[in-house]
């Protein structure tokens, strides 16, 4: 379907919501059997291993398999031979909209946006990878357009599953560590190259790629294998860096466990690329190599907290209440949360939540557990979903939450923005040659309601970005 066309089909199916498959029963929609029909998007990398997830629950028949590579999806493509295969997101819209109850979507970040929301506005289940978007305008839609439609939703941070996250809540509910002011959290993320130049040396495109859905919204440039398949997550228009990556994993700790909501402020400080002497790279189309980032909150019962996010390399001061030889998080990363009374720490995805000083959890009788549990921890948040979409019960992690988490994400990441933007000034003396300046290097103050920043107008260029002809979200 050519993409004027399938616009248009759209719009109808926006306005008119009363014209969809006979097996859509109306808000919140259970399908009138115990098989949910999936059409799966990007279903190489980790999208096959949601597939296989998906499998596992023995209720789920796949419809659609599409992927924009050939070569990345092959092993999916030969462990599913009967099921038909699509390049184009449109396609499957047009020829399988009425067989499907439910979507799966692992593509890219700056392409989960534009392929989820048109299902979804038919009223298609949606299972999208973390982060769910990849800017805040698109969170905000896509939490939007959820709720108007009562679909089931997950976003694929397993985390919400585990029984570290209820736990976590739990113990800091109980005041055992009393009111929290201060959040640690990191990642050992980025582990593929950023603070990069460009690519500039035009290479032949791959015959089993469509390159130019490859780029969906963002601007056409030549193909370069610098992107493929997994180092794209370094370059803004395509990824989210480390934070991104990680910190829906990392930050739903804090976030559920002190239902977080809009941060006030933000800023951000990240190392500086030199590629000469005296010289600084200007290679703000990259994300850093590494970053610090401070985000602020007004919290009804714990007042105001910051929350410190370190990666690439970066990590938060010890704890004086770690014993030598002892050590917080993992590997990984994890989260450190300073209350007044004392300090809990957790690992990557929740795991191994833990006090300190570390006898303190020898002397502490944790509370009985009050938050339901899913069934195989944070391995059942796949099957949570489908679940959701048999039965109708909730999700751990819905769009409803899972949308403003990624707002949380995203908006450290437009601190890095503004913290890499330069502007040039020209000098007034003929023998000089100007200077810069780096106006964004400031607190950001953040009206969350509004998606806008009120003190430093020029940021708000990356609250959304500019999409290439025919690919608008609206």
């Amino acid at each position: 379907m050519k993409r004027r066309s399938f616009v248009k089909q759209i719009a109808a199916s926006s306005a008119a919501f009363s014209i969809v498959p006979s097996h859509v029963l109306g808000k919140t929609h259970v399908p009138p059997s115990d098989t949910l029909y999936v059409a799966a998007f990007g279903v190489g990398g980790r999208g096959a291993g949601v597939i296989r997830g998906m499998e596992a629950t023995g209720k789920v028949k796949f419809v659609a398999l599409c992927d924009v590579d050939d070569k990345r999806a092959a092993a999916t493509y030969k462990r599913y031979p009967n099921v038909k295969r699509y390049r184009d997101f449109r396609k499957v819209y047009d020829e399988a909209l009425s067989d499907i109850d439910a979507i799966m979507v692992a593509s890219p970040d700056h392409t989960h946006a534009s392929t989820s929301l048109p299902f979804m506005r038919a009223g298609k289940h949606a299972y999208v990878e973390k982060p769910l978007t990849h800017n805040i305008y698109e969170a905000r839609l896509m939490t939007r357009v959820a709720e108007e439609q009562g679909i089931v939703t997950q976003m694929g941070n397993q985390g919400a599953s585990s029984e570290g996250s209820r736990k976590a809540k739990e113990w800091v509910e109980s005041g055992v560590i009393g009111k929290v002011h201060t959040i640690d959290c990191w990642s050992n993320r980025p582990v593929w190259p950023q603070g990069v130049p460009l690519p500039t040396k035009k290479m032949r495109i791959p015959k089993t790629l469509d390159w130019d859905l490859w780029l969906g919204p963002a601007e056409m440039r030549d193909f370069h294998s610098s992107y493929l398949p997994f180092k794209w997550r370094g370059f803004w228009d395509f990824g989210t860096g480390a934070l991104g990556d990680m910190g829906c994993h990392i930050i739903e700790t804090p976030f559920s466990v002190l239902d977080l909501g809009y941060p006030k402020e933000a800023e951000a400080s990240c190392t500086t690329v030199w590629v000469d002497d005296f010289v600084v790279a200007d290679y703000s189309h990259s994300c850093p190599p590494s970053s610090k980032i401070h985000l602020k909150f007004d919290h009804p019962d714990h007042g105001e907290i910051a929350l410190n996010w370190f990666d690439g390399g970066i990590m938060p001061n010890l704890p004086d209440e770690l014993k030598d030889g002892e050590t917080i998080g993992a590997s990984g990363g994890g989260t450190v949360m300073y209350g007044e009374k004392g300090i809990l720490v957790a690992d990557v995805y929740s795991r191994n939540a833990r006090l300190l000083p570390s006898e303190t959890m020898d002397l502490f009788n944790a509370p009985e557990p009050s938050i339901p549990r899913i069934e195989g921890n944070m391995g059942g948040h796949i099957a949570n979903f489908v679940q959701g979409c048999l039965e109708g019960k909730p999700t751990s992690s819905p769009f409803s939450r899972s949308g403003p988490l990624t707002e949380i994400v995203l908006m450290g990441n437009l601190a890095v923005r503004a913290f890499q933007y330069r502007k040039f000034t020209p000098s007034t003396d003929a023998n000089e040659n100007g200077s810069y300046s780096y106006p964004g290097r400031r607190k950001l103050h953040w009206d969350g309601e509004n998606m806008e920043i009120t003190n430093y107008p020029e940021a708000n260029q990356w609250v959304k970005r500019e999409y290439r002809e025919g690919w608008s979200l609206e």
